[in-house]
């Protein structure tokens, strides 16, 4: 019994000294890395066709990693990240503008008067796209409350 008491304190010291994160990243990254928007080259999302960006061309920018299809995406990126950055920082706008914070997937874009706005899935995006004008007022005007939350 002896030796569960101490597992159990040790245990409890270790997790009472982890601190609880209250704020969610402002940059939407999976919890396997540290890359942005799944890996695709945010650049060429204005093109119309999203490519998926090489670990040879990384950036990091806001405390996460870009990847670009190509030197040119990168360099152009980095004269204005915040022309070519998702908004809601790459997390589902039709969720922002509900209130909630889902996952944003490069699968499921729109890009509107020069911004680019990623969608959790197919079901959600064909939502979004009933309404943009309506969702985007709706997501700024909760964002960025959303991320402390």
């Amino acid at each position: 019994m002896k030796i569960w008491t101490t597992i159990l304190i040790i245990f409890g010291s270790i997790f009472v000294a982890v601190p609880a994160a209250a704020n969610s990243d402002p940059i939407y990254t999976s919890w396997r890395d540290n890359v942005a928007v799944g890996g695709y080259d945010v650049v060429s999302f204005y093109s119309g066709k999203p490519l998926k960006g090489d670990k040879t061309y990384l950036f990091s920018h806001l405390g996460v990693d870009w990847r670009f299809s190509s030197q040119a995406n990168l360099d152009l990126f980095r004269t204005n990240p915040s022309a070519f950055i998702p908004q809601y920082g790459g997390y589902c706008a039709w969720a922002a503008a509900h209130g909630k914070l889902a996952k944003g997937s490069p699968k499921h874009w729109h890009v509107r008067d020069g911004k680019l706005y990623l969608n959790f899935n197919s079901r959600i995006q064909e939502r979004w796209d009933r309404d943009i004008p309506g969702f985007i007022r709706q997501a700024d005007q909760n964002w960025p409350d959303l991320l402390t939350d």
